[in-house]
């Protein structure tokens, strides 16, 4: 299932494992399992040991908030509808050397800071005027 802009490419290979688990309603990262360093974004080879194993592991869902923006213009028309939302990095509990970007729901802008505690929440990404839709983590 390729789907085109603006949705992520769920079926290459180094991301797909995220996707999967996504489907899943499950948040997972790649974990180098001759070094154990967290491989995220990955390309496929380990930026440590220079390995080309993946492991994905599967993680709780909680997460800490490293930094947002709040987004008041489309970029792009597909992206019309959806603003304003806050973009985010977040710092997964069990990987907290990693950046995940993700969209913030259900908040109140005026409360959020860095470190706020969050957990993955798992809904359908779609576009209007985009066919087609996936599940995506959001916090």
């Amino acid at each position: 299932m390729s789907l085109s802009f603006p949705f992520p490419d769920i079926e290459w290979e180094p991301t797909q494992g995220f996707w999967e688990a996504a489907s899943r309603e499950t948040l997972a990262l790649p974990r180098c399992p001759s070094c154990g360093r967290w491989d995220w974004y990955p390309t496929g080879t380990c930026g440590a040991c220079e390995g080309v194993e993946t492991a994905w592991q599967d993680l709780s869902g909680e997460a800490e908030l490293f930094s947002w923006a709040v987004v008041e213009r489309a970029f792009a028309k597909p992206f019309a509808d959806r603003v304003p939302f806050v973009a985010a990095l977040v710092l997964p509990r069990e990987a907290p050397s990693v950046r995940i970007p993700t969209n913030l729901v259900d908040c109140k802008v005026e409360e959020l800071h860095v470190g706020l505690r969050l957990r993955a929440v798992f809904r359908d990404l779609e576009f209007s005027g985009v066919e087609g839709r996936i599940v995506a983590p959001f916090f």
